[in-house]
């Protein structure tokens, strides 16, 4: 989290490793606030139960939107070039990112040629990604996040703890706090509408007065050039429309073919999201408005890398919805600042090592491989199938610390050998039984900080299968004759 935060200060040092267990120990020792985040997030995900259920054909669109996706990545190249000939017709301009540093270059000499000092900003993953904010606070440029959540993590300093909602690890009270600290409000409110009334009239002064609004791009259409952009304050619209320029910033991954295809997916994300039917506002940007400038910036910044390997190109069909957070188990208790980065959750911890795989070695490993986001997630990736190849690869890379790797091998050694298995699980369920507690469970064992045995059974599970009566219709076991066998004169 150390390294993350520094990032909002301009301090990033970026390759220290995220170790999941340590980062979350301080969100999990406030059982309160856990139970609390916890229940908030399964709230989400029950909302998008009754929604997902509510529309009989709900499967079918999550099978179209997957199809969609994957024939989009299979012909990536041609759909940006596509893009890029309509955007430019009608009359935006695009730029090209190979990674962050090109994205905030290109941003930054947009913003300076305009002689830009002042700039609102709708939510933007990707922004979050290239570290925008610092940089170009860094430059002397005043950056305000328009978006109530992220407005309250900028006034703290904070990054974003979940993809749509930025700021769910927060109470009432947090944000009353900070709001007293920031915008002068009455100490110790925490009414909703009245800190929201706050934050709208504090906000109202820097959309009239920003030079430049940035959005993100849920969306972007090959077919006609246009961007999507979904907020449910219209925030985006607002500092879209009042400064003479709007600059999208997108990953190149955001593109669907066709007009057609995105009613496909604007059914898909809010029900995903946050249970709604739509979001409040879906606004569609085709060309500059008049008198004004559209810049769009296609970044890179490693998806082309992604792209290339089979096991993990379906983590570019994600729609940004956070359905998989909200449904994680070990999402909702261990808080989104535990993972270290900007992604956070099942998605952030398939994306995370593919940018650096030695800083996110931890990130697969944190995930009980219960399948419950890839159940839920929109555009069908197989998320938790993704997380154990994740698992492998490390090991392959030779990343797994010894603690891991030995009895891994130790276990894998045992498996092997049926008569030393039958030994050893003599000898554990009689050691279990007779041996003093302590020897397992002590300040050495980090493993049992959390953890108890079993009672120890008195014998194998082979034994006691032995000894079951077996039903009288069971079916017989069958040998296989080797003179019939279909395959011996081959």
């Amino acid at each position: 989290m150390d390294r993350y935060q520094s990032r909002r200060k301009g301090t990033t040092t970026m390759k220290s490793t995220v170790d999941h267990p340590t980062a979350a120990k301080p969100f999990v020792a406030n059982q309160e606030r856990m139970k609390w985040h916890d229940g908030a997030l399964w709230f989400v995900r029950e909302k998008r139960d009754r929604q997902a259920h509510s529309i009989p054909e709900w499967e079918y669109l999550r099978e179209l939107a997957s199809q969609t996706k994957a024939h989009t990545q299979a012909n990536l190249a041609e759909y940006l070039e596509a893009f890029e000939r309509q955007a430019t017709a009608a009359g935006a301009v695009v730029h090209w990112a190979a990674d962050a540093e090109e994205h905030n270059a290109i941003v930054l000499g947009l913003l300076q040629k305009n002689n830009v000092q002042r700039v609102v900003k709708s939510k933007s993953m990707l922004t979050e990604e290239c570290h925008l904010n610092p940089y170009l606070e860094a430059q002397g440029i005043e950056v305000v996040d328009t978006d109530l959540g992220e407005r309250i993590i900028q006034l703290r300093d904070e990054p974003p703890s979940h993809i749509v909602l930025p700021a769910i690890h927060l109470k009432k009270g947090d944000v009353g706090e900070t709001f007293h600290e920031h915008l002068g409000t009455e100490k110790g409110a925490s009414d909703p509408k009245y800190l929201t009334e706050a934050a709208r009239q504090h906000l109202r002064d820097r959309f009239l007065n920003a030079q430049a609004g940035i959005t993100g791009v849920n969306f972007a259409i090959a077919e006609t050039g246009g961007v999507t952009v979904c907020t449910n304050e219209g925030n985006a619209d607002l500092g879209a429309s009042l400064p003479p320029l709007h600059i999208a910033c997108m990953g190149i991954e955001k593109l669907i073919p066709r007009q057609a295809d995105l009613g496909i997916f604007l059914r898909l994300l809010a029900r995903s999201a946050t249970g709604q039917p739509i979001t409040t506002y879906s606004s569609h940007f085709l060309g500059p408005r008049e008198g004004g400038q559209l810049h769009i910036v296609l970044v890179d910044n490693g998806r082309s890398s992604i792209r290339d390997r089979d096991e993990f190109r379906e983590a570019l069909n994600c729609i940004r919805c956070g359905a998989c957070m909200n449904t994680c188990p070990v999402y909702r208790r261990s808080g989104g600042h535990s993972y270290a980065s900007v992604v956070p959750g099942p998605i952030g911890s398939v994306l995370s090592p593919a940018a650096d795989t030695e800083q996110h070695k931890s990130l697969p490993f944190a995930c009980s491989l219960c399948g419950s986001c890839t159940d839920v997630c929109p555009v069908k990736i197989p998320l938790h199938h993704q997380l154990l190849a994740w698992r492998q690869e490390i090991g392959r890379e030779g990343l797994l610390p010894v603690s891991k790797r030995m009895p891994m091998k130790a276990a894998a050694a045992l498996f092997a050998r049926p008569r030393l298995f039958a030994v050893a699980g003599w000898f554990g369920r009689f050691a279990l039984r007779v041996l003093p507690h302590a020897l397992t469970h002590n300040r050495l064992n980090t493993w049992a900080v959390a953890r108890e045995l079993p009672i120890a059974p008195k014998k194998s599970f082979r034994s006691w299968y032995r000894d079951q009566d077996r039903p009288a219709n069971s079916l017989p076991i069958v040998t296989p004759d080797p003179e019939s066998s279909p395959t011996k004169n081959r």
